[in-house]
């Protein structure tokens, strides 16, 4: 099983009211919680571990994961507020205003860490979970104790304006947490946000001689690669009319994991030799997936049988 730990909150989505004026729609959303989301989908067996609202916003976060075939049992629930961000489109890509204080999600601490069992191989971890305490150590203190035994990923994702004032702090626990990991997987924009101006290649593989084995590099409407210590694997994108990019990065990396479950490949030893042929597949249904995704409105992942 694949434990995806990070944040839910509610997407707050630009929409027109009937009357003509400009509204925005509640959606279940947050760049970790749209991974668990499509991995359930996708037909992997997907879990989620999050400080989550026992409150009106936080029961529809329960109530989406339970509908797209996620395990909820590792939530832990408070009565303190939801997270909400709030989306504005331009040019079909997104920017966010979060209202992040005193919330569920944010106060998480590592007392509220679930013990894990033998079932859960991998674990996942992202978004803006990883920026502001308690709950960015919370995580982490998961994946140090976690990273030994099981597979682990991260995907960054990373907003500068979230991280404004605080970007010293949050690169170190970002390389500490790459160190750790097994796979990364980044944006080029982020890779080039993290290491700095160059190919991706040779980039790629100083993030490999940080410790992982495997990273995946999302090129946007080009397509996707995935580099390890002997191979610089590439899958076209899939042509389609974009509606928006919101959760495009997150169903990618479902797609990724699920046909990496799907091969037997999430194992520390399979990931340290993998084949072409498993690279392709991983990439081809991540870039398939977030195909849909971006053809629709909002982090609205794919059903396998959509595909």
């Amino acid at each position: 099983m694949i434990l995806s730990c990070g944040e839910a909150l509610i997407d707050m989505l630009p929409r027109t009211a009937t009357t003509g004026e400009a509204a925005f729609a509640p959606h279940a959303g947050g760049a970790v919680f749209n991974t668990a989301i499509a991995l359930g989908r996708l037909g992997a067996p997907s879990a989620f571990f999050s400080g989550v609202s026992t409150d009106m916003l936080g029961e529809i976060l329960a109530e989406t994961l339970t509908a797209s075939k996620v395990d909820t049992r590792y939530l832990a629930r408070s009565d303190r507020p939801t997270t909400v961000a709030f989306v504005k489109l331009v040019n079909r890509q997104a920017t966010y205003a979060f209202y992040d204080e005193n919330t569920a999600g944010l106060m998480l601490r590592e007392a509220d860490l679930p013990t894990l069992p033998a079932t859960i191989d991998t674990l996942f971890f992202g978004g803006i979970s990883l920026v502001n305490d308690p709950a960015a150590s919370t995580y982490e203190a998961l994946q140090a104790r976690e990273c030994a035994t099981r597979v682990t990923m991260i995907d960054p994702n990373i907003r500068p304006g979230f991280i404004a004032g605080k970007e010293t702090a949050y690169r170190a626990r970002i390389d500490r947490i790459i160190a750790r990991a097994d796979i990364v997987k980044l944006s080029d924009e982020d890779l080039h946000w993290l290491m700095g101006p160059g190919e991706v290649e040779p980039l790629c593989h100083a993030l490999l001689a940080k410790g992982p084995k495997l990273v995946f590099i999302t090129e946007g409407a080009a397509g996707a690669r995935a580099i390890t210590a002997t191979q610089n694997r590439f899958v076209a994108a899939k042509k389609v009319a974009v509606v928006d990019t919101v959760g495009a990065g997150d169903t990618f990396n479902a797609g990724a994991l699920c046909a990496l479950h799907e091969a037997g490949a999430l194992t520390k030893t399979r990931l340290a030799a993998l084949s072409a042929e498993t690279l392709d597949a991983a990439l081809s249904l991540g870039v398939q997936a977030a195909a849909v995704t971006v053809s629709r409105a909002g982090a609205n992942a794919p059903w396998r049988n959509e595909l």
